[in-house]
């Protein structure tokens, strides 16, 4: 259990924040110690400063012997336990001094006067008295030719100032740290219960639930547009689950039928041995079916390939008016065995960049289809226009027409309406033909009732420069 709270994002998140909070907390306090430090020493500074001043101008009026009653007085004023006098020579020799009973083991610094006789500038010293062990500053000073004043205040008040800051400063870093912990946690445990929220629904779907959603918030941030992510992903999803169940269903359908009739024709002739004309018989009926099963994956692999854009076509500039001119002929007897009136309006020179034999595919698909679901003494229409660098080719029949509803389906694998499966089909010759046209940056649409006809319309761009 400790272990998995250690390895979750709600625990990370807390460290760094709490870390965070933290470092950025220590660097203020550390910012404000070394101010108080600094304003604290400054001011102790200025004070024997100000100590040198008067020591200096006592000097310049009454002489050495008027500093040398001035710093018994001071010393007695102040309190000899908090500040000292000493008037040295250079060479170190004191020459008075205040009462030194406190202060008897600070000595004079050699090193401090050296370097005040080369500066000339006031020696400032922060140092610890042996026998007390408290601190104390020191300045060396000139107040008068030949002359040094060494005077040093007790940092008795500045070290508990110092003391105490150290505690409240402890103190609220604890309390800092317990807080950011805990606020932290609270704040990224609210955040994320969302997040175990989307996690929970996501565990609950199954293949056969996939009806669950997460509820959105409207706040409208990164979690919500999460949300809708996320559920517009499971709609998607669902759609495709669906999809692919009636797909399959489809296709038992569709290879039900061929593999059952094939069955049919072997039992047949292991029954009824007749002679070598029903082998032959049997064996044609077989090929046949066989056929048809071989061009159903064909298709179905050709339309996977083609939507994966691994499809085998080759771009050129193709005579669309020709195409579709040699597609009607073609298909011309098959209506006229039907008695269905076959006409077409096809403009000149339509120059399209396409795959020709895919896109004579596609057309002829189409053309199949208004022949096939088109009773007798109909008619089929064909139309090729040229529309703003488009080119439009419309199939129009007087068959047995469509529902709006499944204007869309159609175009899905296997898929077949009822009024239809009464004829010969696979249910992917849509499917291919838009899947191909597609592939050609166009696209397919039908606009269609139900006994009034259909007119499937494909619109392809005459250049297609970006797929060549």
């Amino acid at each position: 259990m400790k272990h998995k709270i250690f390895n979750t994002i709600a625990f990370r998140l807390t460290l760094w924040f709490t870390g965070i909070f933290t470092i950025c907390s220590g660097f203020v306090f550390l910012l404000f110690y070394y101010l108080a430090t600094q304003t604290l020493q400054n001011q102790i500074d200025r004070e024997l400063t100000d100590q040198a001043s008067k020591f200096t101008a006592i000097i310049r009026t009454n002489g050495l012997m008027g500093a040398r009653q001035l710093a018994v007085l001071e010393a007695q004023a102040a309190g000899e336990k908090l500040i000292f006098f000493r008037i040295v020579y250079p060479t170190g020799e004191v020459f008075a001094s205040s009462r030194m009973s406190y202060w008897k083991n600070v000595h004079v610094s050699q090193a401090a006067l050296q370097k005040l006789s080369l500066q000339k500038l006031n020696i400032f010293e922060t140092i610890e008295v042996p026998s007390t062990r408290q601190k104390a500053r020191i300045l060396y000073s000139y107040v008068a030719a030949n002359a040094i004043l060494q005077t040093g205040i007790a940092m008795d008040v500045y070290s508990k100032f110092m003391s105490a800051f150290k505690l409240v400063f402890i103190s609220a870093m604890g309390f800092i740290v317990l807080f950011s912990a805990v606020s932290g946690w609270l704040l990224v445990r609210e955040t994320l219960s969302r997040v175990e929220t989307i996690t929970r629904t996501a565990q609950n779907i199954s293949g056969s639930n996939l009806e669950a959603r997460v509820q959105g918030t409207g706040n409208k941030d990164e979690l919500d547009h999460l949300v809708i992510t996320f559920n517009s992903m499971l709609d998607r999803i669902e759609e495709l689950v669906k999809s692919i169940r009636e797909m399959s269903d489809n296709i038992a359908h569709d290879l039900k039928s061929p593999v059952t009739r094939i069955r049919g024709f072997a039992e047949l002739a292991l029954v009824h041995e007749e002679g070598l004309e029903d082998y032959r018989h049997m064996a044609a009926n077989t090929i046949e079916e066989s056929d048809r099963l071989l061009d159903m994956i064909n298709t179905m692999l050709m339309i996977s390939k083609t939507e994966s854009g691994e499809g085998d076509f080759t771009f050129d500039t193709v005579n669309l008016t020709d195409m579709i001119k040699g597609a009607c002929d073609l298909f011309s007897p098959l209506a006229e065995d039907k008695r269905i009136s076959f006409a077409n309006e096809i403009a000149d020179d339509i120059f399209v960049d396409a795959d020709v034999r895919m896109l004579q595919r596609a057309f002829s698909n189409l053309l199949d289809n208004a022949i096939k679901y088109t009773p007798k003494d109909g008619m089929v229409r064909i139309t090729a226009i040229l529309e703003n660098q488009t080119a439009v080719i419309r199939v129009a029949d007087t068959g047995i027409g469509i529902l709006p509803e499944y204007h869309e389906k159609i175009f899905e694998r296997f898929f077949r309406v009822e009024s239809s499966r009464t004829s010969s089909g696979t249910g992917l010759g849509l499917s291919l033909a838009r899947t191909i046209v597609r592939r050609h940056k166009g696209d397919i649409r039908v606009s269609s009732h139900p006994d009034t006809g259909s007119v499937f319309e494909m619109r392809l761009p005459i250049r297609n420069l970006k797929i060549i």
